[in-house]
């Protein structure tokens, strides 16, 4: 067991490693070699990104990967993908290609609302906080002047503030709710100081009130905080083609493949066990150019799951119908995305993937970001209703397994030729691997 450390934060990078040597890594020198090997020899590019976050010691790398040939609203793009999973790049590129020849995809945002709230309690009625709070909204509005005004000036800005009553959940709960646009940025720093300075007032004003009595003069203030649940920051992309247009092999129509496509979704739709594994697809293409392009991940996958569950039930992020013999197919999400602040001004791999996609705002980056998550569903489903996924998946992953095994250059030719004709499977691919060492 590790001894307890003091001002650890304050050592140097190599001392940081030293203290970990010696307590985690048995003093050995491998593990010393291996986290210095990812250091960046540029050392102001590794000093920037020594100062992303706190005691960092090396570098975690993913591949930055792209997928060409996307048609989106009759634009095309290619599409910058950090993720570490084989075949989901393939599988976005593949579908792009497909789409590209039938109409592309088309994308729009409906809507780019999001929301932050203000959590207190306090002892009076109902009644008669509603009153204060109509009677002090303005002066909660003016006190963020401020901190809106360079907001407003590229059109976001505090959109509503309303009073909700939460106290049948929790006895005398109150909430600000507080919607706001914020145009090309994430925002959370923008409304986090929105809301913090909202609960400042509210408490300030509270204790100015006649109205209240002594003790309802005091309103305790919880928390104040953005929501990642953005249900009214939506996305909505979608392809459709004639049926006749779809695959056609000797084992299904094209009918009958737009026939099982839609019934495999709807299976989505009804059964959560095959919805979160659906949606887990479609959040792999989602995720993959959300990393690239210095957004935040695990808001945008919380979000995503809680829009999933909106109406009691987790279901699919993705329909599936067919109208008047054409195949339409569609997905709708909330996606709270920036192309300012953050890393999107810092990391250099950020900036080159913003100028890939033709430096998007705000919306446009939804919009693509969302057909980057409907392309890795169809790709997916085809998969599952045609020749299964792991035929595909596993013919990528070849390559992970072959360097488990550090197979040299000329074994990996051998055995790349080899799977071209039969099936990958990780014991036979040990099986051949110690056929040809012998």
């Amino acid at each position: 067991m590790a001894p307890v450390v003091s001002g650890f934060s304050k050592l140097s990078k190599k001392d940081k490693i030293k203290w970990l040597t010696e307590h985690h890594f048995s003093n050995d020198k491998n593990a010393i070699d291996t986290l210095v090997t990812y250091w960046n020899s540029n050392e102001q590019l590794q000093q920037l990104h020594d100062e992303f976050t706190e005691n960092t010691i090396s570098n975690y790398y993913l591949p930055f990967s792209v997928a060409p040939n996307f048609l989106i609203n009759d634009k095309r793009y290619t599409l910058p993908m950090t993720i570490e999973e084989s075949s989901v790049v393939a599988a976005a590129s593949k579908a792009a290609k497909f789409w590209q020849t039938r109409g592309g995809f088309k994308a729009k945002v409906l809507s780019a609302i999001k929301v932050g709230q203000v959590h207190f309690m306090h002892t009076g009625t109902p009644e008669k906080l509603q009153k204060f709070f109509n009677l002090v909204k303005p002066k909660l509005l003016n006190s963020v002047s401020g901190i809106t005004k360079n907001m407003e000036k590229r059109g976001g800005g505090v959109r509503a503030i309303e009073l909700t009553d939460k106290g049948l959940e929790i006895d005398n709960y109150y909430q600000l709710h507080c919607t706001f646009e914020t145009a090309d940025a994430m925002g959370a720093n923008f409304i986090n100081s929105c809301l913090e300075q909202f609960a400042k007032t509210l408490v300030v004003e509270a204790k100015k009130y006649t109205n209240f009595s002594e003790t309802e003069k005091d309103i305790e203030i919880i928390m104040s905080i953005l929501s990642n649940y953005v249900p009214e920051c939506l996305v909505k992309a979608s392809v459709s083609c004639a049926i006749q247009e779809l695959p056609n092999t000797s084992q299904l129509s094209s009918l009958q493949y737009a026939q099982k496509f839609v019934r495999a979704v709807r299976i989505a739709e009804v059964e959560p066990y095959r919805a979160v594994t659906h949606n887990k697809g479609i959040m792999n293409g989602i995720d993959a150019v959300v990393l690239a392009t210095g957004n935040d991940f695990r808001a945008i996958e919380a979000g995503a799951h809680a829009y999933a569950s909106r109406n009691g039930k987790y279901t699919s992020l993705t329909h599936a119908e067919i109208k008047n013999d054409t195949f339409v197919f569609s997905i709708e999400i909330p996606l709270a995305l920036g192309t300012v602040g953050g890393l999107t001004n810092l990391h250099p791999l950020v900036k080159l993937a913003l100028e890939l996609l033709g430096k998007p705002n705000a919306e446009k980056l939804m919009e693509i970001t969302a057909v980057a998550g409907l392309a890795q569903n169809f790709a997916a489903i085809n998969s599952l209703i045609t020749t299964g996924i792991q035929q595909g998946h596993m013919k990528m992953h070849l390559m992970n397994i072959l360097n488990q095994f550090e197979a040299t250059k000329s074994e990996k030719e051998h055995l790349i030729k080899y799977f071209k004709t039969n099936a990958v499977t990780h014991s036979d691919v040990v099986t051949q691997i110690e056929k040809l060492r012998a």
